[in-house]
């Protein structure tokens, strides 16, 4: 084991982030009337060209008009290839007020890209005096994205959250598919002559869960294409949840309570968690580093895991 303590991730819910583009004003209210956790007001890959600018007004002004509750906002920027993501940057940090929680910056493929977005970002706090320092979370959409994905997580302080870019990132792999998340019909394994799907994002969300982990990130699933397959949707968040990862996109409404119900610890789970540490308590008490839980073996290890769960309940519980 390390001596350098593994950081901690910000203490807030992050079990859905709903998506809408910063071109559709009517549904500002929608969102921040939701059960969305987060709030991502799209200025890229949602809007088209002609609408950029309009768009960014658009978003500048909901910040500050809308009641966003105690939701985390966030607004996604266009890409650092693109002529727009600068003065997204300056509009957004010189005209909106201290609502505004974090920039998302997208197709991420090295930490010399977070560089860039932090020193703007850090001389326009500075000129305007803003005082509430502009967090970032980044989406991983490339081959680069991916095989620099530790340096880009330990790339600022500001750094907060991390997801996976499903579709862009198979493009960027040459991978042969145009789906959005979820398992591929040609990914399959065979057995006496049965097809066995498995999920071909599992190694690159693994490498995502472990960087951020690292440095003390925000693991979130990213998007799940066909808004029409709920079980669909369940299963890819489950397979998520299960590897460590907090809590995943909505790129519809219907997604919302979906994502909720998978990233939010059932009563039993956390019944069971809470009778964990109790045990481990109790043998503690008595001088055993570990002891015998429902007929299996617990131990020191067993309370960080139980802990993880008890912890995300009452940050849910508590709203915070």
């Amino acid at each position: 084991m390390s001596f350098r303590i593994q950081p901690q991730p910000p203490a807030r819910p992050n079990r859905c982030q709903l998506f809408g583009p910063g071109s559709n004003t009517k549904l500002f209210a929608k969102m921040a009337a939701s059960a969305a956790d987060v709030i991502n007001l799209d200025l890229e890959d949602a809007v088209a060209p002609d609408d950029k600018e309009q768009a960014r007004a658009n978003v500048i002004e909901a910040i500050g008009a809308v009641d966003w509750g105690n939701k985390t906002l966030s607004v996604r920027i266009n890409g650092l290839d693109t002529p727009w993501w600068y003065r997204d940057v300056v509009d957004l940090l010189e005209q909106c007020g201290a609502r505004l929680d974090q920039i998302m910056i997208p197709k991420v493929g090295c930490a010399g890209d977070i560089y860039a977005v932090d020193a703007l970002v850090t001389a326009i706090e500075t000129a305007k005096g803003r005082t509430k320092r502009i967090g970032f979370e980044v989406i991983i959409e490339s081959a680069a994205g991916l095989a620099h994905v530790e340096e880009i997580a330990a790339a600022s302080p500001r750094m907060q959250a991390m997801s996976l870019g499903a579709a862009d990132f198979a493009a960027s792999m040459g991978m042969q598919t145009t789906g959005i998340g979820g398992t591929q019909e040609d990914y399959y394994m065979l057995r006496e002559g049965q097809k066995y799907w498995s999920d071909p994002w599992h190694w690159a969300q693994t490498a995502i869960v472990a960087a951020c982990r690292t440095h003390g990130l925000l693991p979130v699933d990213g998007p799940f294409g066909d808004f029409s397959d709920d079980e669909g949707y369940r299963a890819q968040a489950r397979r998520s949840a299960t590897l460590g990862m907090v809590g995943k996109w909505a790129i519809h409404p219907k997604q919302i309570a979906l994502a909720n119900e998978v990233f939010t610890p059932s009563e039993d789970r956390v019944a069971e968690a809470r009778a964990i540490l109790a045990a481990m308590e109790e043998a503690k008490r008595t001088g055993a580093g570990a002891t015998v839980f429902k007929g299996r073996l617990v131990d020191i290890a067993s309370i960080k895991q139980a802990e993880v769960i008890v912890k995300q309940a009452e940050l849910i519980a508590c709203g915070v």
